[in-house]
């Protein structure tokens, strides 16, 4: 068995090895006995991007393949620049190194039921308060000072227009009904006017998703309890970070997306703030309608991207 990670890998390469523990569990164990960790319970997380082992109750241990170096970047950038800066708890990075070429954290393991085992059975009124509390959070993370995530890569103006250039191929190939793309055209140029491409950027953690945080039930009430996974951040307009839980959690009702949007900051959607969301959803760099937007039977209650706006931030 080798000691050594490989030196270079592709992303369908790194998959394989990752898919493997018994490939590089061995390293992981070897790495934390190194910082004088207990290695005695270790538990291997199947599911992330990168190697992932928890280690014991108390710590887990990230390490990064090479071609995903950015994320070790942005993840010791946002666990180091929001500690402290935020009402609720996030990982603490206890060690930090390179083996072989390939960066890794151990960070702390937050406690708390992952939010997307609570999330789909809480009752409405429930699902309204987390919204207004993940609102709150996001505004906020925005407040905390850039620091080193400033110089982070790629620069909003250069990411936006990037995106803006590859949208329609995108959202073709991923299968978006012709009269929904039909107003594509339309929406990206209203976005060049609506998304600020030089205003102060602001960190972006870019998936407040039920997967990304964790709850905990106090007198049969639901709130949040951590936030963790934060390999792709980005800084740039504050808007960006609407978008996973408009998609993925507040599903078209009103009373949902009026708890998201007021926990954040924003008072009742205008027509340019839902333009503007729209076209951010479409920009995404996830972005993909057809698997992410949770409104039962969507693609037949809108028929084109005004109504979509109007049908997903409804009141």
């Amino acid at each position: 068995m080798s000691m050594t990670l490989p030196h270079a890998t592709d992303a369908e390469s790194f998959r394989a090895f990752r898919s493997d523990p018994a490939q590089w569990l061995p390293i992981a164990l070897d790495i934390a006995r190194s910082h004088g960790l207990d290695v005695s319970a270790p538990h291997v997380f199947a599911n992330g991007t990168n190697l992932v082992v928890g280690l014991g109750e108390n710590l887990i241990l990230k390490i990064f393949p090479p071609l995903l170096r950015a994320q070790f970047v942005s993840e010791r950038g946002s666990l180091t620049q929001l500690k402290g800066r935020l009402h609720l708890p996030i990982p603490e990075i206890v060690a930090e190194g390179t083996r072989d070429g390939w960066p890794y954290l151990v960070i702390t393991r937050l406690t708390g039921t992952l939010g997307s085992e609570v999330w789909p059975q809480l009752p409405e009124d429930q699902k309204e308060r987390l919204l207004r509390q993940i609102g709150e959070t996001i505004a906020s993370v925005q407040r905390a000072p850039l620091g080193l995530l400033a110089a982070i890569e790629p620069r909003w103006d250069d990411f936006m227009r990037r995106q803006m250039q590859g949208c329609r191929a995108r959202h073709t190939r991923l299968g978006l009904a012709p009269k929904f793309l039909a107003g594509l055209d339309d929406l990206l140029r209203d976005a060049q006017e609506l998304i600020p491409m030089d205003a102060p950027p602001v960190i972006l953690i870019g998936e407040y998703i039920p997967e990304n945080f964790l709850l905990a039930c106090r007198d049969d009430q639901w709130s949040l309890a951590g936030l963790f996974d934060f390999g792709d951040v980005l800084a740039g307009w504050r808007d960006y970070d609407l978008l996973g839980p408009s998609a993925f959690m507040a599903a078209g009702r009103p009373g949902r997306v009026k708890s998201l949007l007021e926990g954040f900051g924003y008072a009742r959607p205008d027509f340019a703030l839902k333009r503007r969301l729209m076209a951010l959803m479409l920009l995404h760099r996830a972005s993909d309608l057809n698997a992410h937007v949770c409104i039962d039977g969507w693609q037949d209650q809108a028929n084109d991207l005004v109504e979509l706006q109007d049908l997903i931030w409804a009141g």
